[in-house]
């Protein structure tokens, strides 16, 4: 280990450790995953941090060996043992590209697409090519470059082959083989009743084929070939958004996928309940109306829709009226 830790220092990488670890070294092959928990510091006082997967409830998981956009964690992780805490002061040649991972990170964190705004090329060039990140402290981050300190927990660490991998993590034909399996599981955690766990593996597997269409040219038939698997899990995505009352979420794939398909019926339908439930009742009956034209066997769903909406308006108006009585009679 002191061989290790004496590299560290030569590559401009001091450890600190906090917390002894338990067991051996773990053999650190390719492929073996470090699940671990990261705390992120600058180094001037008093030492801001900028991020804590501790607060985000799910702890850093990295595949050794797959290229990850920030070696130095690669490198300082293969030091430690389970269990253990340390930190690692690390020079700022380690720590450049810091802001567009922290980035994806972030947009990970937030359950959006982790390479949202970035083009298909270097880190170094997306940094020029994207003065501000929409974070102000990586902005700042990014403009002033400096040292940091990185606290890390390591949780455990699997061998390859014991465990499912990460979207992120997977090769493009691991993605496309992936896709079908995850979104068999996020159907059958809807029929449990599971909803948002049904969500987050919609989620996953569409964006193991937006990462894919993103390598494709706009349009081509293989862009468009993965847009239209893309489609039914945004729509399945979109039916847990609805039942967890997300409705501006609803409105705003569903009006994506019209942009493109304007005879999607399911994305009509669920526009239109998503317009009913934000009470943009105009915008909701036209919806209904087009759901109608494309598909009239849905009448009688439509009709109760329709009812339920007129219902809540009358009850809606009622209290608006009451409420304002109230008020002009103070």
């Amino acid at each position: 280990m002191s061989d290790r830790i004496a590299k560290l220092r030569a590559d401009g990488i001091i450890k600190r450790l906090v917390k002894e670890g338990r067991g051996p070294l773990p053999e650190y092959q390719d492929g073996a995953k470090a699940t671990f928990h990261y705390r992120t510091m600058l180094c001037r006082p008093p030492e801001q941090v900028l991020d804590d997967s501790r607060t985000r409830g799910k702890p850093m998981e990295l595949i050794i060996g797959k290229k990850f956009k920030l070696p130095v964690w690669e490198t300082v992780l293969q030091t430690m043992r389970e269990g253990e805490v340390s930190e690692f002061l690390c020079d700022l040649k380690h720590v450049v590209l810091y802001p567009m991972v922290s980035k994806s990170l972030r947009n990970i964190a937030a359950g959006r697409d982790p390479l949202e705004g970035q083009r298909h090329c270097c880190g170094i060039a997306q940094m020029h090519e994207n003065p501000s990140l929409g974070y102000p402290d990586l902005d700042d981050l990014q403009q002033n470059p400096q040292p940091l300190i990185f606290n890390m927990e390591m949780i455990k660490v699997e061998s390859p082959g014991s465990y499912r991998q990460e979207a992120w993590a997977m090769s493009d034909e691991e993605k496309l083989k992936a896709v079908p399996v995850i979104h068999q599981e996020g159907n059958e955690l809807y029929k449990e009743g599971k909803v948002q766990e049904a969500a987050i593996k919609y989620y996953d597997a569409i964006a193991c084929l937006k990462n894919l269409q993103m390598k494709e040219q706009p349009g081509s038939p293989d862009w468009l070939q993965l847009d239209q698997q893309i489609t039914p899990l945004l729509l399945n995505y979109c039916q847990c958004k609805l039942l967890t009352a997300e409705y501006y979420e609803v409105l705003d794939h569903c009006s994506s996928i019209l942009n493109k398909y304007e005879d999607n019926v399911k994305a009509y339908f669920k526009r239109a309940k998503a317009h009913a439930a934000v009470w943009n009742a105009a915008e909701a009956q036209a919806d209904f109306a087009k759901v109608l034209e494309l598909d009239p066997s849905l009448g009688p769903v439509v009709t109760r829709e329709l009812r339920s909406l007129e219902t809540r308006l009358r009850e809606k108006e009622d209290e608006d009226k009451i409420r304002f009585k109230g008020i002009f009679s103070q």
